[in-house]
């Protein structure tokens, strides 16, 4: 359980290991255009409220029917609880509905399990896209962080290499844990099956457009929630639609790693990328640290809301 904290403030050590703290906190309260980082955050609410109307749809094949706002505030309760352990919020979010809709837990794990997928598909569509489209600009992030294959030799002598080493172990280590567990579950009689149901609830989505257009939605408000955000400072105000594109592709495949929230990995993916583009590390740094903090509070909020909210929406239930 402290594996990913350690993990992630190892990172996060090490990124700002000569960073000045003073320079941020100026940026922070005197020179940062709050208004662009507020829209930002709306769009960061609803890319949660998509996913939970989208998983609601792969509810239903399951012959389950949750509430549309119980389905949202277990999305909030989710992320929040992610931060205290990377993918717990998976198992949180599938007990909340097991309390208040009866929905049960192996099934609706099962479509979170397809979810994930899909969002990795996403993900790899969204990476792949940005590659073809700025692939110098990877080329030369591979050379920076000494994984340029012109010059091997080199390899080994870059500390932005071993990073990148201690983020793909992470991940390793979280598949480990994650294969005992289903090893667990096998023995559970039937859970497999139930878990093996809820997969493949996509196939059997009534409204197929429909589940389309959110996940599509979803993945906007990712992006336009990160975008924005460059119209903060005046160092990235003038960064470009498709530098917002490779940014974002970064920290999305950076938040594979299991931190909380991404913590270490991101700043790492998207300073390196952002000094790329013209942005001295010093901005870069602050631009990271920033953002990732307030959306981090923003899931934090979000968290206690839907804790907060769901008894008084769901009286009858808990009666």
């Amino acid at each position: 359980m402290i594996l990913p904290l350690v993990l992630g403030g190892f990172i996060l050590m090490w990124v700002y290991k000569d960073f000045d703290f003073t320079k941020a906190e100026q940026v922070l309260f005197h020179e940062m255009n709050y208004w662009w980082m507020l829209i930002s955050l709306v769009f960061g609410v609803f890319s949660h409220i998509f996913r939970g109307w989208r998983w609601k749809q792969t509810l239903e094949p399951l012959d389950a029917h949750p509430k549309s706002s119980n389905c949202v505030n277990a999305i909030f309760i989710s992320y929040a609880a992610n931060l205290v352990l990377p993918r717990v919020g998976e198992v949180s979010r599938c007990s909340i509905l097991s309390k208040y809709d009866g929905v049960s837990f192996s099934k609706s794990l099962g479509t979170v399990v397809t979810e994930r997928m899909i969002d990795s598909i996403m993900v790899l569509g969204i990476t792949g896209t940005t590659l073809l489209l700025q692939l110098g600009i990877f080329k030369r992030f591979f050379a920076q962080t000494g994984t340029n294959l012109d010059s091997i030799g080199s390899i080994f002598t870059s500390p932005e290499f071993y990073i990148i080493i201690v983020c793909i172990v992470g991940v390793f280590i979280l598949l480990y844990y994650l294969m005992r567990a289903l090893s667990f579950f096998e023995k559970v009689k039937g859970i497999v099956l139930n878990v093996w149901e809820g997969i493949i609830s996509l196939k059997h989505v009534k409204n197929i457009p429909l589940f389309i257009l959110y996940t599509l939605l979803i993945w906007f408000s990712y992006f336009m929630q990160f975008y924005l955000t460059f119209f903060c400072f005046d160092f990235s105000s003038n960064l470009s639609l498709i530098a917002g594109l490779v940014l974002f592709a970064a920290g999305s495949v950076a938040v594979v790693v299991p931190t909380p929230n991404g913590a270490g990995p991101w700043h790492f993916a998207v300073i390196s990328m952002m000094v790329l583009y013209g942005v001295n590390v010093t901005d870069a740094g602050i631009f990271a640290l920033i953002v990732h903090g307030i959306q981090t509070f923003l899931v934090i909020l979000l968290g206690i809301y839907g804790l907060a909210v769901l008894p008084f929406t769901n009286k009858k239930q808990s009666v």
